[in-house]
């Protein structure tokens, strides 16, 4: 299994456009890496690629990622689907990119899907796509030998919302296995916290990409399991770990913490 991590900052990315705060200073002057909304790509056999959640800034992170280009021919990509975890605008506005992309299919949690239907609509009336709930019992296959298991992490529903109902499926996580290799990858970029049920979803898995929106948040993994590779992602502007530089980048590498660049590629 390939992963690529497409963004890696939180809402806004980073330098935030409306933010003058002495990180995304450094940011704009060049001192600290920039990143762009957090989103990651995976593929059993490097043809069938399904992005993991759909950022705003999502043709740049296509254009920057040469396995996700478009041929041969004209139109041919090798993009079959997106997986969304929520439906905030930081991981649902890319849609509107994939907009003209014949065939592809969606996997969403029930509350996610109702709040996206405008979007739906929208996408739909360029070329049919389609849509899935992602807690489908026994999970489902993905093109390409993976399989995919969806799990509530989180019931905090997007402020955009009119009526912001209480529902425990508004946020997941997934866990995805690679059929030929073994490997499995977890992918929570939002997370409530740390629990028992989050300690039982990561039981055997390899790597994990976690929550990592606040250096607190990144460091409140008490005891993960043994062997689990854990990268955190959607760093917001104000995380220390954005600096490498920093106290709590050392502190992080201590705890077994990885924080990679937009782009970086590993294989389970």
């Amino acid at each position: 299994m390939r992963v690529v991590l497409l963004g890696t900052a939180a809402g806004g990315g980073f330098p935030r456009w409306n933010c003058g705060c002495t990180p995304c200073a450094a940011a704009r002057d060049g001192k600290l890496p920039s990143r762009t909304q957090e989103a990651a790509a995976v593929t059993g056999n490097s043809r069938d690629w399904w992005l993991l959640n759909a950022s705003p800034d999502l043709r740049a992170q296509l254009t920057a990622t040469s396995a996700l280009w478009p041929g041969p021919g004209r139109r041919p990509t090798p993009v079959r689907g997106v997986l969304l975890t929520d439906a905030e605008p930081e991981h649902v506005s890319g849609l509107a990119e994939l907009r003209g992309g014949p065939g592809l299919k969606v996997y969403a949690a029930p509350p996610v899907l109702a709040a996206l239907a405008p979007a739906r609509a929208m996408v739909d009336r360029y070329a049919p796509w389609e849509w899935y709930d992602s807690l489908t019992a026994g999970g489902f296959v993905l093109s390409g030998g993976l399989v995919v298991t969806a799990h509530p992490v989180g019931a905090s529903a997007p402020a955009y919302l009119p009526r912001r109902a209480a529902d425990e499926c508004w946020v997941t996580a997934y866990r995805i296995e690679d059929l030929a290799t073994g490997g499995v990858l977890v992918y929570a970029p939002r997370l409530a916290g740390w629990d028992a049920e989050l300690d039982e979803l990561l039981a055997g898995a390899d790597c994990a990409l976690l929550d990592g929106t606040f250096f607190a948040t990144a460091d409140s993994a008490v005891a993960p399991p043994a062997g689990l590779r854990r990268i955190h992602t959607r760093l917001d502007d104000a995380n220390a770990l954005l600096d490498p530089a920093s106290p709590a980048r050392v502190q992080a590498a201590e705890a077994g913490v990885e924080v990679l660049p937009d782009g970086a590629e590993f294989v389970l």
